[in-house]
């Protein structure tokens, strides 16, 4: 049994994570702000679920809160952190940028320091698909340079990955990194695509279909994305005597650092994705198709063959099967 900081763990991939870990006997410690970028009754429900199993404690923080932060790393004394908690979101940072200062950037900061004073054996954070920005090449690789953001969310994740890395370098932080490609399933963000178009589908509301529809999605299951942070917690990196300093590979490092993509690595294209739910659902979408939008990327497509040869990863859910099990959670969920 090991004893785990989750940050965000009312969020959504970090109270799926909380959940597993405790099913298989870990003791979890969750921190979560709850504000209110979306419905805090979801964050709340999500909580409830976890509040009455045991080995679960819950602290409401910001993760701005130095001082906070620091009694909580001295209080739990974690051994492994999952780094979950950011201010999400590619288009709310167009309109609230400082949000995402707070959160992403001195969040982070914050966490690192108490990593580095406490002795946690194993940093895992999240980062995301967002870095790759304007790049072109699919499938994204690790190893592919990630220097120019489309949004300031794509630019805090590429920024944490730096803050990171100087901390395993300095401090000998054993730390690795998940570029997460749209992850969705039950108890899911209303601010993604999968939530937003069910919701409009079902209630018969006109629903925007941005760049025509002829955008491609890697859509990753929740279950799977947990699977594989599970697998990444409990190998720690080591460093990398291939490493270069003269042709260096962003993936790795000299410290005990690494990055990793965790997708489904099966893009689908938008208009196909809608198509299942309407099938799962048994209603039409009113589409209304509309060109793109600002911060917006065309494609994600993950390279995952390094996760799988390091951890043995491999997704086990396509959207055919996902998708109906959203559908399915949804209408349980708002009674519908």
């Amino acid at each position: 049994m090991a004893k785990i900081l989750v940050t965000g763990a009312a969020g959504f991939i970090g109270f799926h994570l909380a959940d597993k870990l405790l099913a298989r006997g870990d003791e979890v410690i969750g921190i979560d702000n709850l504000n209110d970028y979306y419905d805090v009754s979801l964050k709340k429900d999500r909580l409830a679920e976890l509040e009455g199993k045991n080995n679960f404690y819950f602290e409401k923080i910001e993760l701005s809160d130095r001082a906070k932060i620091e009694n909580l790393f001295a209080q739990f004394q974690p051994e492994k952190v999952a780094h979950l908690a950011a201010q999400a979101g590619v288009r709310y940072s167009l309109q609230n940028p400082h949000a995402y200062i707070d959160s992403n950037l001195v969040g982070t900061a914050n966490i690192l320091e108490g990593c580095r004073h406490n002795g946690v054996k194993h940093l895992v954070f999240a980062s995301s698909s967002s870095v790759y920005g304007a790049n072109k090449k699919q499938p994204f690789s690790v190893s592919d340079n990630v220097d120019h953001p489309l949004s300031l969310y794509a630019a805090t994740k590429k920024s944490n990955e730096l803050m990171v890395h100087s901390y395993s370098h300095l401090y000998n932080i054993p730390a690795t990194g998940l570029r997460f490609f749209t992850v969705y399933g039950p108890w899911g963000r209303p601010d993604m695509a999968m939530f937003i178009f069910t919701k409009a589908i079902l209630e018969e509301r006109e629903l925007k279909v941005f760049n025509y529809g002829k955008m491609r999605r890697d859509f990753t299951y929740i279950d799977d994305i947990v699977d594989g942070i599970i697998r990444v917690l409990d190998k720690i990196p080591q460093p990398n005597p291939n490493w270069s300093a003269l042709n260096p590979d962003p993936s790795i490092s000299s410290a005990p650092y690494k990055i990793y993509n965790i997708g489904n690595n099966k893009p689908v294209e938008l208009l196909h994705f809608i198509e299942v739910i309407e099938a799962s659902t048994g209603k039409k979408a009113i589409k209304n198709l509309l060109p793109l939008q600002p911060g917006d990327v065309i494609e994600t497509y993950a390279d995952i063959e390094d996760l799988t040869r390091d951890t043995g990863f491999t997704p086990q859910t396509p959207i055919e099967v996902g998708i109906p099990r959203f559908v399915d959670w949804y209408r349980s969920y708002y009674k519908i």
